[in-house]
């Protein structure tokens, strides 16, 4: 499985994000606000400003299976969290509830322009994904939710393989934080590195 920092793109979005909706459904089904919103059967709304948002860290082609399937192209994933979440972080080292974290994934362009070596970001979006921390919403507190166009989005099922992923390796209340450069440090400061993922590393530095 080909994934990044939050969970299952590769199950979700076997084909390109199909972004159709008009500006009036836009209006409809997404969200400015910080904070999740919910429509009445439980499906989250998608917070449209998330790029005005903090800018946490960027993948290339990241999989957490050995095994993982080539693909024949390369994918960026950014990661992006809402501002009063990030906040938070920096004062406690760990998510507060309502904290919404973004997965957007990207096509990875390698000739074009003045370009003749590496890869950059094209306009080309494959995905988007939100984790999200709602206490009071979900039994273990965490959800994902899976964006293929505008319009809100149903819960992965919770027996989805990223969720036991997350809970049994991620750095910070079961979030990657291992692959935020700028919070990993804060995390080891404020001494709120989950036993899962010190017991990860200590396996690693035995190698």
């Amino acid at each position: 499985m080909r994934t990044w920092i939050l969970l299952c793109l590769a199950f979700l979005f076997p084909a390109q994000y199909d972004s159709k909706t008009t500006a009036a459904q836009a209006n409809e089904n997404t969200s400015t606000a910080q904070t999740p919103m919910y429509t009445a059967d439980g499906r989250l709304l998608f917070p449209a400003n998330y790029r005005e948002w903090i800018y946490l860290t960027s993948g290339v082609d990241m999989s957490y299976s050995p095994n993982a399937m080539g693909m024949d192209h390369s994918m960026f994933d950014n990661v992006f969290v809402n501002p009063d979440a990030y906040k938070a972080f920096l004062q406690t080292g760990t998510w507060p509830d309502k904290t919404m974290l973004v997965l957007e994934a990207r096509m990875a362009g390698s000739k074009a322009s003045i370009n003749k070596s590496g890869h950059y970001q094209t306009s080309n979006l494959m995905g988007r994904e939100v984790h999200v921390k709602d206490e009071s919403r979900f039994p273990g507190k965490w959800a994902f939710f899976g964006f293929d166009s505008d319009g809100p989005a149903k819960q992965v099922p919770k027996e989805a393989a990223c969720y036991s992923c997350h809970e049994q390796h991620a750095a910070v209340d079961t979030t990657f934080v291992q692959f935020y450069p700028t919070l990993i440090e804060l995390a080891k400061k404020k001494a709120t590195l989950s036993a899962n993922y010190l017991k990860d590393e200590a396996a690693n530095a035995k190698k």
